[in-house]
């Protein structure tokens, strides 16, 4: 997964629920390296009410966002890896 072009990442979910295990591996992708630049907020969901959630911010200020229930980690990394890819592409045309 590209992280490179992260600049914040918001992800709520059940531990317990369907989304733990890809929101937790979406976490674990993200390398130590870009936690100091990257603005990580996670936050576990204990009450129903509360949709799950996992949102980045590019440095395009682009934000997507999607809910991990529905999605396995290949999925969702293959969903930010979309912008993350464009990005790539215009930061090497531009260079």
């Amino acid at each position: 997964m590209i992280t490179k072009y992260f600049t914040k990442v918001v992800v709520r979910f059940n531990p317990l629920g369907a989304e733990g295990k890809a929101a937790r591996l979406f976490l674990s992708s993200i390398p130590p390296s870009m936690k100091g630049a990257c603005v990580i907020d996670n936050k576990l969901i204990t009450d129903a009410k509360t949709e799950p959630l996992v949102k980045v911010t590019f440095k395009d200020k682009k934000t997507l966002e999607v809910n991990p229930t529905s999605m396995n980690f290949n999925e969702l990394s293959a969903f930010f890896d979309r912008h993350s890819r464009s990005l790539q592409i215009n930061e090497s045309i531009q260079a």
